[in-house]
């Protein structure tokens, strides 16, 4: 079965060559011109959202936001002629997974694509989807962290990081390790992208009720604490 891949673009032009470069590329696509269309498709059977910004009626990244409070958790790779690196980090703290920059080639989309729905199809940890670190639990089913019955929704590069930390049973993670854990391969990240997720994912983890944090060994990595 192929995956559904949501393309949000108001340019009906734009938006066609995307769709037609994707079913070559062996997805699926489902048409959305703007942000409001984007939320009522964006469910369990999209696998994925190509998500421009500059839409008519919202900005993308509040359409990401949106998206995220009603619980989907699948990829979103935005596309914007933005190039600035305020302009990336606000749509990596828009719950974004990746960000492509107009123009682009349709291979390195559907390569971005393809890696970030492998990363979300990793296997859970143990049959019932819940990898414990000490009093965390790492909830694949719900892709959430809590603790006991508090559950704390993550997006997929939250959870991929958060995967990769607790996976080090409190050892020290190098920060280039922690970004090829969470993100495409090739994606350029900055160190402030890194950081912004880490503060998020520590504000989660009080929202969850663990007494744990993400700790910081200067210049060299990070560990659960």
């Amino acid at each position: 079965m192929r995956p559904a891949i949501l393309v949000v673009e108001d340019d009906h032009t734009l938006r066609d060559v995307l769709m037609r470069g994707l079913r070559d590329e062996d997805f699926d696509t489902v048409p959305a011109p703007d942000g409001a269309t984007a939320l009522r498709l964006a469910g369990a059977d999209i696998a994925a959202v190509v998500l421009d910004i500059g839409l008519p009626d919202a900005d993308g990244r509040d359409v990401c936001q949106a998206m995220r409070a009603n619980g989907f958790r699948s990829p979103v790779v935005f596309l914007t002629a933005q190039h600035r690196l305020p302009d990336r980090l606000s749509g990596f703290s828009a719950g974004g997974d990746d960000y492509l920059t107009k123009p682009f080639h349709l291979v390195e989309l559907a390569a971005r694509l393809r890696a970030a729905l492998q990363r979300t199809a990793r296997p859970p940890a143990t049959p019932e989807g819940q990898q414990p670190e000490g009093d965390l639990i790492l909830d694949a089913v719900r892709h959430a962290v809590g603790v006991r019955d508090t559950r704390v929704g993550l997006t997929p590069t939250e959870f991929r990081l958060l995967a990769a930390l607790m996976a080090a049973s409190g050892g020290l993670v190098g920060r280039r390790e922690l970004v090829r854990a969470a993100w495409p391969e090739g994606a350029r990240v900055h160190d402030n992208t890194l950081d912004q997720y880490l503060t998020r994912l520590r504000r989660k983890l009080r929202e969850a009720g663990s007494t744990r944090t993400i700790g910081t060994a200067r210049g060299v990595g990070h560990r659960l604490t």
